[in-house]
């Protein structure tokens, strides 16, 4: 599909949220390290958690309220949202107070937001995009992720430490200016459905009805099993920003990449990091749209399975070593993992997804990310009683049982009647 074609809310839409993602990859990589150094391992990882747990809930109401009140309402809301939040954030981080519960609680927020914002914005993009179309679509959107993946850390790990009121001003008045352009200039894409309040209606009974409607999607085994399969993967590549970044910038320590003669190139824990993920994200800028025309070409089954596999190889062999280099190479593995599927996974929920009930599934489908990121921080629990490389051991035990349940997902499917 080519740019020409393009829906006008699609550029829009590119263009704003490839400002906000690089603002936030400039904090969000190195939050977790924050964390862990202000309250300790143990409660970082609860505090995480829950913080996650907020986030799995705003995932199961922001599905069904893009089907119900628009995508374009949704996505406005939730930008006027984060920019309040940042407004907190900043005041927790200002030269008058340095509050690291109150930044929790701002992180949090935005979270919460960022779960209301996709489901709507993914409905979006199956709304005005012919299925073919769909995979290369996502593809494009998330490259410009990456690109900020490849910037934001690479910025953010010299200004985190040292200039974080001013970046987080910075979020407000960027956050201000998206949602001013997505109300101003994003045209809606579904017809509103109006809801009629009922008697003796609250927000529990809301929230019921909304559960109640998820349990219809749960009964799509197939489904349901993409989901768990989905979680446990997700264990392995939701350590890039947990302990991945608390490993690296515990193990390395002024260590030489490169020496010439006298002059040699040395980093610290929390720059090796901050490079390990500006490669994740390099890597996927350039080769996100290669590598999903590739997989195009393969049975979905093989491509699920095998991406499972290259993720246990990746993130056992990163933490089996010290050495920055082999890092990278590891980085390199972990990374073809996610290219593998990062096109052809959300054209797989659209194809599963009635008409009438896309946002409630791509909601759905977002728990594997939601619900994934709630069970991650237990390895920062479980590395304070186990060694590192037991615990990077496990993760990958993980991603082979998600390859596992692929298998009996589409082993289900070859037995659905066409």
């Amino acid at each position: 599909m080519k740019w020409k074609d393009w829906d006008r809310n699609l550029k829009i839409r590119l263009f704003g949220e490839g400002t906000m993602n690089i603002l936030f990859w400039m904090f969000f990589p190195f939050m977790t390290i924050y964390f862990e150094r202000s309250f300790g391992k143990d409660y970082a990882g609860i505090l995480l958690m829950l913080s996650q747990a907020f986030s799995v809930i705003a995932s199961l109401l922001g599905g069904y309220c893009a089907d119900r009140f628009g995508r374009k309402k949704m996505m406005v809301y939730s930008a006027i949202g984060e920019c309040l939040t940042f407004m907190v954030f900043a005041a927790a981080n200002s030269p008058w107070l340095d509050s690291p519960v109150l930044t929790f609680i701002a992180f949090s927020l935005l979270g919460v937001c960022g779960a209301f914002y996709w489901p709507a914005s993914h409905a979006m993009v199956a709304d005005v995009v012919p299925e073919k179309h769909r995979a290369n679509v996502f593809a494009v959107f998330y490259t410009s992720i990456n690109i900020a993946v490849v910037i934001g850390p690479v910025i953010g790990s010299y200004i985190f430490y040292t200039y974080r009121f001013e970046m987080l001003i910075a979020g407000v008045v960027i956050t201000a200016l998206l949602a001013g352009l997505l109300s101003y200039y994003l045209s809606e894409t579904t017809t509103v459905k109006e809801r009629v309040k009922e008697k003796g209606e609250n927000v529990f009974s809301v929230i019921w009805k909304e559960l109640s409607a998820y349990r219809i999607i749960a009964k799509d085994r197939i489904f349901l099993l993409f989901i768990i399969a989905g979680v446990l993967a997700a264990q392995t590549f939701m350590q890039l920003d947990l302990l991945i970044a608390v490993y690296t910038s515990e193990v390395v320590e002024n260590q030489t990449l490169v020496q010439i003669g006298e002059w040699s190139w040395k980093i610290s824990g929390e720059r090796a990091f901050g490079l390990v993920l500006a490669e994740n994200g390099l890597l996927v800028a350039l080769f996100t749209v290669i590598v999903t025309k590739w997989m195009n070409q393969f049975n979905e089954k093989r491509v699920f399975i095998f991406s499972s596999v290259f993720y246990a190889v990746g993130i056992i062999l990163y933490g089996m070593t010290q050495s920055v280099w082999v890092f990278v190479i590891a980085m390199a593995i972990f990374t073809f993992a996610e290219l593998m599927v990062v096109g052809i996974q959300e054209s797989f929920v659209s194809k599963l997804a009635p008409e009438d009930m896309r946002g409630q599934y791509f909601s759905a489908a977002s728990l594997r990310f939601t619900i994934g990121r709630l069970l991650a921080p237990l390895s920062l629990i479980v590395s304070n009683y186990m060694s590192y490389s037991m615990t990077f051991l496990m993760l990958g035990v993980f991603a082979l049982s998600s390859a596992a349940i692929y298998m009996l997902m589409f082993a289900k499917m070859s037995r659905v009647p066409s």
